[in-house]
């Protein structure tokens, strides 16, 4: 009996977490957008300055990497590095944005920005779930923590059970 009250209590401890999932995702959107919308500055700055030296984007980095001061050239390899890591996070959140539910959980992890999502995981404050996703996450997370332990237990059930019918056999 107390074996099955550890279980749906470890199990309804595993549905508050999970359930905490789409808020995170939540969170972590919204640094998502501010990040794109900071880098979208950078390159528009970029482009301004390019422009008056009658030079598109890719024009600009080409002189600024072929430039003969270190510095120079490190910008250029900045503003590539800026350019492809807004590419992806838009990419991400584009992704977010279309998906469902649980595919917004697979776009989350399959391309999770460290930086942002530290910062997200730190300032993040729990919410109580009243949204479909956070019941669907919650009750996802229930049945895998009731799943992982049963599976953990079964072999010790099974050995009490085993000594239980031997005790009674004899």
């Amino acid at each position: 009996m107390w074996f099955r009250r550890i279980a749906v209590a470890l199990a309804l401890l595993c549905a508050a977490a999970a359930s905490q999932e789409p808020e995170f995702a939540q969170q972590y959107r919204q640094r998502l957008g501010g990040a794109i919308d900071a880098l979208q500055r950078v390159l528009a700055d970029f482009d301004r300055d390019a422009a008056a030296q009658g030079l598109d984007r890719k024009g600009g980095i080409a002189r600024l990497q072929t430039n003969s001061d270190p510095l120079a050239q490190g910008g250029g390899v900045e503003i590539e590095r800026i350019e492809a890591r807004k590419t992806r996070l838009a990419r991400q959140l584009r992704e977010m944005n279309e998906a469902g539910p649980l595919g917004q959980t697979i776009a989350l992890v399959s391309n999770l920005d460290p930086a942002l999502a530290s910062r997200a995981l730190h300032n993040f404050r729990p919410a109580l779930p009243l949204t479909a996703e956070g019941f669907s996450a919650g009750l996802i997370g229930f049945l895998l923590g009731l799943g992982v332990v049963h599976g953990a237990a079964w072999p010790v059930r099974r050995r009490l059970r085993l000594a239980r019918e031997r005790r009674l056999a004899a």
